[in-house]
């Protein structure tokens, strides 16, 4: 008896040596990647290798130079974004495309259209729907309810929402996790499984390693343009992935400790504030000084109140052995400067170019005598920008363009043009490539060995460990004990961290 073959069943999304140059520059040297219906699949790769540009070919913002995309096995030539969502590929992006001054049932109606007759919306077979996708993901959210006043996590609901308004049946995440707490993320990743199970093919960017392991089946990583590897998650280690992504040992992340002087520069005594209380330590010159905790335990209102961002209830503070009182502008003339958490809203104006954004804080460097000079303002841009190494068109090009990582060597670049003394880092890393967080960690290891003092904050343990001289840990707003980072472990910090001795 002769057998029957059966045909395999069609990929719901697959990539063919994918090609693409913007001004003769390579973007995309020959990518493949292939998704399964009912599949999360990663896609992973440091900034700049080619995984937006991947998105935007496959959502039909870019014409690839050469090679196909098939959706469920039929060639898909998309022209732009409506012919992409048309055929059920959209893509959703870190900064949502929410409208926050309509409902939500308008918000998940925007991709469909609103049921109409004469021209006249049918409000009630509106909301009707919008509730009927809001069921399918398992979500409880008013449909009348202004979509700017949601949590972050609803507003990601919504898009989603969206998104299988239009039978959606690939659906491209792009750093859905970046602005959720803990638990939110744990709610996305259930819709996340439940999406899976209704055979909806995922395709997940994200930089947290952590998240790709716990709900991905399989991952591709890219770098430079191509695909380098594509293989089943079980399969793989986080080190593994690392080395494929950067194309090097994890070994070689984390720079040689250095040996801080023994001389004094930050001297804390009894400093209080809102959460924290009675804090005090001292560090040295060139030290690098991790400070880890629970979110909430006071860390980064620890580095808040020394860079005069907020207001000391108690305490002093000194800098080289010269007390300073509290406010951002006595704490910079003191030679203290800090890189804050959440450098989108706090560390760069975003419609500004990279020019202003460096001088602003750096107004007697580029105006002497009062009077602003565009040829020193370029200067020190461009100096900033070599000693980082940012990637970017031009000086004036504006920061919203940027990736996350060279927006954050922005903030660097216009704090370390005022030379200070004490750097403070609150979450330097977040939210970036693994290639570029080897870059800053390189960077503060030389300005360490410069003299620098560097106080940073991390939720990232081995980050703490890795890169740290001294560790710190909060505990319910108290400093919970000090560790030595090269003696230290994952367990110690986390006992004290949880205000059990370590």
């Amino acid at each position: 008896m002769t057998a029957v073959a059966v045909a395999a069943e069609p990929l719901a999304l697959e990539v063919c040596g994918i090609t693409k140059h913007f001004d003769g520059v390579q973007a995309l040297g020959g990518v493949d990647l292939d998704v399964r219906a009912g599949e999360v699949h990663a896609l992973l790769g440091e900034n700049g290798a080619g995984k937006s540009t991947l998105i935007k070919v496959v959502t039909g913002v870019h014409r690839p130079d050469s090679g196909e995309v098939r959706v469920n096995g039929e060639d898909a030539d998309f022209p732009d974004v409506r012919s992409a969502n048309r055929a059920g590929v959209v893509a959703l992006y870190q900064e949502l495309s929410i409208i926050p001054s309509i409902s939500v049932a308008e918000n998940i109606a925007l991709a469909a259209g609103a049921p109409s007759a004469g021209g006249v919306v049918n409000w009630a077979e509106m909301r009707r729907q919008a509730q009927r996708q809001l069921d399918r993901l398992g979500q409880r959210i008013p449909l009348r309810a202004l979509a700017g006043d949601l949590s972050p996590v609803q507003q990601t609901m919504v898009s989603v929402a969206r998104a299988l308004s239009i039978d959606a049946r690939v659906l491209i995440l792009d750093e859905p996790t970046a602005s959720l707490t803990d638990s939110e993320i744990e709610d996305l990743f259930a819709v996340v499984r439940r999406l899976r199970e209704d055979g909806v093919a995922i395709v997940y960017v994200s930089h947290r390693l952590e998240e790709v392991f716990e709900v991905c089946d399989r991952l591709t990583v890219m770098r430079n343009g191509r695909t380098v590897v594509t293989q089943d998650v079980a399969e793989s280690s986080i080190e593994q992935v690392i080395t494929f992504m950067v194309g090097r040992e994890q070994s070689d992340i984390y720079p040689p400790r250095g040996s801080a002087s023994e001389e004094i520069v930050l001297c804390v005594e009894g400093l209080a504030g809102r959460r924290v209380r009675d804090a005090s330590f001292a560090a040295r010159r060139g030290e690098v000084v991790g400070i880890g905790g629970l979110a909430g335990s006071g860390r980064s209102e620890l580095l808040r109140l020394l860079a005069g961002a907020q207001k000391r209830t108690g305490g002093s503070v000194s800098v080289a052995g010269q007390p300073y009182g509290g406010g951002v502008g006595r704490a910079l003339a003191s030679g203290v400067a800090l890189v804050p958490e959440e450098r989108r809203s706090q560390g760069v104006i975003l419609s500004s170019g990279i020019d202003e954004n460096i001088s602003i804080p750096n107004l007697r460097a580029v105006a002497p005598g009062g009077i602003v000079s565009t040829r020193r303002i370029g200067a020190l841009a461009r100096e900033g920008m070599a000693k980082l190494k940012v990637k970017a068109a031009g000086v004036r090009q504006p920061d919203g363009q940027l990736s996350g990582g060279n927006q954050q060597k922005i903030v660097l670049a216009k704090m370390l043009a005022r030379s200070p003394q004490v750097l403070l880092m609150d979450e330097p890393t977040r939210g970036i490539d693994v290639g570029t967080k080897v870059e800053i960690y390189r960077l503060i290891r030389g300005l360490a060995a410069e003299g620098t003092t560097v106080v940073f904050v991390s939720s990232e343990i081995p980050e703490l460990i890795g890169l740290s001289d001294r560790i710190l840990v909060t505990h319910e707003g108290q400093l919970a004990g000090e560790l030595d980072a090269a003696a230290a472990d994952e367990e110690a910090v986390l006992n004290l961290a949880y205000g059990r001795s370590a």
